[in-house]
């Protein structure tokens, strides 16, 4: 068995969680439409839905919210979070908002005014939405390799850049309004992108006068697969890193719930002077003062900390490892996953461990569901489920991959809660034959997963 790194940090509070029966969790799954987001946290045993926003704070971090100021304008936590964001990311302007999707929302419609694509190594399910309110098309040109689950590669995040001069020529570069490197590519499975590819994809971009943005929301775990993959970067700092990966891009967005290890946040940072004008305009508009950014002044601070825990080679050294034991468990198992291990989760392979249900029954959701079932763990599906319906035609879309997510917050469980969600997921291919799909039977026409009714099949 894989050792198990042990946490860099002691803990100091807890919260003590509730175990349902199984009836209880069928009758609690009935009441929320087969629908992980409509369930009750208190009814959730381990919650593995998302790492954005579920973590643990710091000790530093929770006295820093006693010193948050909050003053409408000019506060001095804006002050400090701006100049740590500075010095780790290497831009000049740096803007705060609430959240990932809130920065999307000031920058991409500005980006995309008037422009008919946006090219990325993969949207994620906001990104995606974002660029198609604008109107715009979203392409992914993921690498091959990433299509292989079984394939282990060093960085299966990486932008095919072959392919997107080919889209960028049969578009026409006047039609390209920007191309997005999300890294870690988390709709491929958590995936690194290596520096080369970062460098190759910006040099692409500036030869056809394409803005070049970075999704930085897992900056810090992709420096950390840097740093022990590619090897010019092996004796490199992980701050080193960062600097290098993102004097390449013209903008960035980020939510800082994931790597800034907070409740509440994000950026958007720009080196352009007009072009960070209008961003901050759109600020007012949508989140509030530009000081501000429609948080607190203690989120402010928070995330000013959390800036600079997030990049702690230690850290990061234990927070892959705990992706890494519960992929061990799982290859232990002969259960299919995206491979190697990506940062924030472990991506299940539900079309492998459910073959006998096709995409449009969602396998992705079916695990999900069975999850909680067996042992009250929530994830998500990432699959087709969370695709919407093709906004010309209104067809289902079919997805290039059908994974069951469990993202792992940061900081909060511990290697017996890693061993639980193991022994569900051997359980439940041990009867997977049994495992029903489902259908929609009420859905919103973007982001239909967070809402979406559901009723399983017979």
């Amino acid at each position: 068995m894989m050792k198990y790194i042990p946490e860099p940090f002691r803990i100091k509070s807890v919260e003590p969680l509730k175990i349902l029966t199984r009836k209880e969790r069928e009758e609690r799954l009935k009441k929320a439409d087969y629908n992980v987001f409509a369930l009750k946290s208190e009814d959730v045993y381990i919650d593995l839905l998302t790492d954005s926003g579920t973590n643990a704070m710091s000790s530093a971090q929770w006295a820093g919210v006693m010193m948050g100021d909050e003053s409408y304008a000019g506060a001095s936590s804006y002050q400090h979070l701006i100049e740590n964001a500075k010095e780790i990311f290497g831009f000049e302007y740096i803007q705060p908002v609430h959240q990932g999707r809130a920065a999307e929302k000031v920058l991409l419609p500005i980006l995309l005014k008037g422009k008919k694509y946006s090219i990325s190594n993969m949207h994620f399910d906001t990104t995606r939405a974002h660029v198609a309110l604008t109107g715009a098309i979203p392409v992914d040109c993921v690498v091959p390799e990433a299509l292989d689950t079984t394939l282990r590669a060093d960085f299966k995040g990486n932008m095919d850049v072959e392919r997107l001069e080919k889209l960028i020529k049969e578009y026409g570069p006047e039609n390209v309004g920007v191309i997005v490197q999300t890294i870690t590519n988390n709709s491929a499975g958590g995936q690194p992108v290596s520096v080369a590819n970062i460098r190759a994809t910006a040099a692409v971009a500036k030869k056809y006068n394409i803005p070049f943005m970075i999704d930085a929301a897992r900056y810090a775990e992709n420096s950390y697969f840097v740093k022990q993959r590619e090897p010019e970067f092996k004796n490199s700092s992980i701050q080193e890193i960062v600097l290098e990966s993102f004097k390449y891009a013209d903008v960035f967005t980020m939510s800082a719930k994931k790597d800034a290890i907070v409740n509440m946040g994000g950026l958007v940072g720009a080196r352009d002077k007009k072009l960070f004008e209008k961003i901050k305009q759109n600020c007012i508009s949508f989140e509030g003062f530009v000081t501000y950014g429609g948080m607190s002044g203690r989120d402010l601070e928070a995330l000013a900390i959390g800036l600079k825990e997030g990049i702690d080679e230690n850290y990061l050294r234990y927070r892959i490892g705990q992706m890494e034991y519960l992929a061990a468990r799982l290859d232990d198992a002969g259960i299919a996953y995206q491979s190697p291990v990506g940062g924030h989760g472990v991506f299940v392979d539900a079309k492998k461990l459910l073959p006998h249900i096709p995409w449009y029954e969602y396998p992705g959701q079916a695990l999900a569901l069975e999850l909680y079932l067996e042992a009250g763990i929530r994830g998500c599906d990432i699959g087709s489920y969370m695709l919407d319906r093709d906004p010309v035609t209104g067809k289902e879309q079919e997805a290039e991959f059908e994974f069951t997510r469990l993202a792992i917050p940061r900081r909060v469980y511990t290697q017996a809660h890693l061993d639980v969600i193991a022994d569900a997921l051997i359980s439940i291919k041990e009867h997977a034959n049994k495992v029903k799909g489902y259908k929609i039977v009420e859905e919103a026409p973007i982001l239909r997963h967070f809402t979406a009714k559901l009723v399983p099949l017979k």
